[in-house]
Parts: structure tokens; sequence; C-alpha cells
């Protein structure tokens, strides 16, 4: 059994999050061989692995969507003529209407179309002025020309990449990863699994809204040309699974069959994390409020650090460990110690990358303050260690901390984002009471036993590639042909 793991920006390269799950998965699975294929931003990352691969991971491959070297990239060395389908596959994929892929798949692939013969060539050109006129004709056009032509580059370096061969294909995204995996189902036969942590275009959207790079009706192309690659994730996957059912609900709002969505929740080793070590005697007086983080915008550590600053002049044994690792942003995370020397605080220690296992026992809380977030580990893994969490309404922390149909109780406090005022105001209430923090943190260790374990995680995707293999005729490794039960 052979499966393609298809990450985009982060396994094996970054640490937390999607990468911890991709990495959990693989060695949940020793039985079985993967490939990693990841999408990059561009070549500065290469082979900078974060996690030492498992032994079972055999090969890693590479994309870059913002790639400087063209010359990877086939040439056909003359103009392609194009049949009138597949003129009329990239006209429905420029003017956002019907999308026949696999025409596209063929033309980059069997025809050898290259980035030059693509995005230089009087048919892209032809079909840009069509969508200019027709809806756009207030702009500049070249303006106009070169965002397109920018918007579709990193797409054509995707669809000129060979997809390794696999049995089963397993996007943790949709966007570019899912045109990966539709190309590997379509030239391998192999199965689509998609798994979503946090909605792709969802996120990308509202990426796009705050950014400063992209202005006026761009911003809505690009969010468009999001949207298009995750439909065809959808309509191309065998399975696709979420976190939680708000997140499956949003699936099929975006277009994905209904018939298709499974929840899948997350899971974490919780063996790993009990009887930590408690508090050194030094810190019998001190709260310890812990982090565990990426020091990155979508975290809003400065938001933390704030509100943080603002609790200790009403209670100046209160301490702040950031945990997790500085070099993703190392312009934001410059800007959070610019933050903390500003405002005169000696009680924040970054700890930089550490096993959370040595801090997490002496925490008396931790805190989340994201901008965005799916299922975040980082919850489950405190209420491992029956620490209450403190955490911004995204993703699905609100039914971590209230619970989703069970009677647990309360497992900390849920604050709006980048809202000082309820952050610093949620810290006191914790720090203030021992009795509530050791209430809720009771009511998180019960949530996650109830069905946040690795080993439920484990055996609900071993199903699900079971489910697949079986589909295809395959035995699952140790199973007798033709058979995928346990």
């Amino acid at each position: 059994m052979r499966i393609c793991f298809l990450a985009e920006g982060c396994y094996p390269y970054v640490v937390g999050g999607v990468s911890s799950w991709i990495h959990s998965m693989i060695r949940s699975y020793p039985e079985v061989e993967f490939i990693i294929l990841t999408v990059l931003a561009n070549r500065s990352m290469r082979g900078k692995f974060a996690y030492e691969l498992p032994e079972n991971v055999s090969e890693v491959y590479e994309v870059y969507l913002d790639d400087a070297d063209w010359s990877h990239t086939r040439k056909s060395g003359r103009r392609l003529r194009l049949s009138r389908r597949e003129f009329q596959a990239i006209r429905g994929m420029v003017l956002d209407e019907d999308v026949d892929w696999e025409v596209l798949f063929e033309l980059f692939h069997r025809k050898h179309m290259s980035v030059d013969d693509f995005l230089m060539g009087a048919d892209f050109l032809n079909i840009v002025t069509e969508y200019y006129n027709k809806s756009y004709p207030e702009i500049t056009f070249s303006d106009f020309l070169w965002t397109l032509r920018s918007i579709y580059l990193p797409l054509c370096f995707v669809l000129n990449t060979d997809v390794p061969k696999a049995d089963i294909y397993h996007c943790s995204a949709t966007g570019y990863s899912g045109v990966l995996g539709a190309m590997g189902k379509y030239f391998h036969k192999g199965a689509l699994l998609v798994s979503e942590h946090g909605i792709y275009t969802r996120e990308r959207e509202e990426e796009l809204i705050k950014a400063k790079w992209v202005q006026g009706i761009y911003k809505n192309i690009w969010i468009d040309q999001f949207m298009k690659m995750s439909k065809l994730a959808y309509d191309k996957a065998d399975i696709v699974t979420s976190l939680y059912q708000r997140a499956r609900q949003l699936q099929i709002d975006l277009g994905c069959p209904a018939e298709k969505t499974r929840v899948t929740p997350n899971g974490i080793d919780t063996a790993r994390l009990q009887n930590l070590p408690g508090k050194t005697e030094e810190e019998k007086d001190i709260i310890n409020v812990g982090a565990v983080l990426r020091i990155t915008p979508i975290k809003d550590v400065k938001t933390m650090i704030q509100a943080f600053s603002f609790a200790c002049r009403q209670m100046p044994n209160l301490h702040l460990w950031l945990m997790g690792p500085n070099d993703e942003d190392p312009e934001y995370a410059q800007e959070c110690y610019e933050l903390v020397d500003m405002l005169g605080i000696d009680t924040i220690t970054f700890t930089g990358r550490v096993d959370i296992r040595e801090y997490l026992g002496r925490m008396d809380m931790t805190l989340l303050t994201s901008i965005s977030e799916g299922q975040p580990l980082t919850i489950l893994e405190s209420y491992a260690a029956r620490k209450p969490v403190i955490a911004t309404d995204v993703g699905n922390c609100r039914e971590l901390i209230y619970g989703d149909g069970d009677d647990f109780g309360p497992a900390g406090i849920l604050t709006h984002i980048m809202n000082l005022e309820e952050t610093t105001k949620a810290i006191l209430d914790l720090a203030q009471d021992e009795e509530l923090r050791r209430t809720m943190g009771e009511n998180g260790y019960n949530r996650v036993m109830s069905g946040f374990k690795i080993q439920d995680m484990k055996e609900t995707y071993r199903q699900i590639y079971q489910t697949l293999a079986r589909q295809q005729g395959l035995p699952w490794p140790g199973q007798p042909h033709g058979n995928g039960e346990e």
C-alpha cells in the first residue's frame, strides 16, 4: 500500500498544527509506505526539514509556486495549436465557467504545455481580453493582464508537476494540493481523500481581505481562483473529511457533495501527557500562563502580550511562557520582542522550540489568541494535562471549551478575536480562582479522553484507508487480498 500525502506550506518544514497531524498519521501506520508531495512558496525552503522523517516515508517531492527558475518546466519549442476543446477548457477556467480539468491535465502533460506557452500565448491573451471586456472594462487592461498572469503562474507550475504514482492520494487541504491530488487520481487511478483542518477557501479569503499586496477587484479574482481549485478537489475526491460539524457544513455550502463528507476529530497521544512534572519550589507563588504556538501573525501574539501586560498590573505574580518556534516569521517575532521591551515586562519567556512535556505540567492555564484555527491540538494537549484554556472564538474552539453535545461542563473561557479587555479579564478570572482552574481542567480532561485520543483517530482513518483500498480491489497490508476488515 502506497499513500501519497499532499501538503501545502507545512510538512515536513514547519512545526505544529497540520504538520504535527501529518507526522502523527504517518507514524500511526508503520506497515504502509508513505511518500510526501509538498507545495512550497519557493526554493528557499528546499530540503529544510523540521521533522525527522519516519522510516516508512520513502520519498519527498517539492513543488514551488513562486519559482524564479522556469527551466524545469517543459518547453515545447514551438507554439502549440490548441484544439477547440482545449481552448474551451482554458476559457472556462479563466472566465469561471464549467472547467474541464482533465483536458487541462492532458494539455500540460501529454502535449507538454509550458508556462511560456500558456501565459504568453495568443490564446491566453484573447481569453483574458474577453474576460476584461465582459467584467472589468473600467480598469487598466495592462494591469489586468499581468495580474491574471501572476494569478495563473503558480497554477501552471502545479499543472506541470509529475505526480508520483500511489494507491491513495491524501490531501491535507484543497487548493494547489487538491489540484495535485486530482491529477494523481486521473493519471494513476488512485483514490483521493481530502482532509481539511481549516476550510481552505475561507482561510485564503480572510488573508486576501486583509492583504496589502493585492487591492480592489483583484482580491475577488484571487478568491475566485481558490474557489475553483477547491471545487475541483471536492468534485474529484472519494471522501472529504473535516474536524467538526460546522466545518463539514461549510464544505457542503461551498459545493462539496454531502454524501462524501465525514467528521473526523483530531486525536492526540494522551498517555505522553500524563504525570508531567509540576511547578518548581521557586514557582509555588507564581501563576504560570502557557502558550504553545508558532510566533506568527495568525496566532496574534501581540494581543496576547498586551493582554498579559494589563493583567500583570493587577497581579504581578503572573508569568507568560511562549513555547514554540520563532523562525517562521523572523520579522514578526522581532516585533513581538520589541513590544515586550516597550511594555517593560520581565515576566515573559520565549522558550523557542521545546518538548512541551517539560513545561505543560507547570502551567496553571494555557492561552490561545489566534485569528484563525481549525481544531487546535494545543487545546487538546492542555486538556490531556488537565489545564484549562483561554481561546478565541475561532474554528472549533467554542465546542472544545463548552462542549458539543456532552455534559462535562466548561473547560475554559472563550474570547473574541483581538479583544484585549476580554483576554485580560479571562486571565485574571482564572488566575484568581484555583478551584475554577481545577474544575475546568478536569472538564477538559474528561472531554479529550471521551473522543480525541490518537487511538480513536488512528482507527477512524484506518477504516477510511481500508475502504478506499477495497474500492480499488487492493488489500490492506497484512490482510488477505480483497479483505479490508480487521
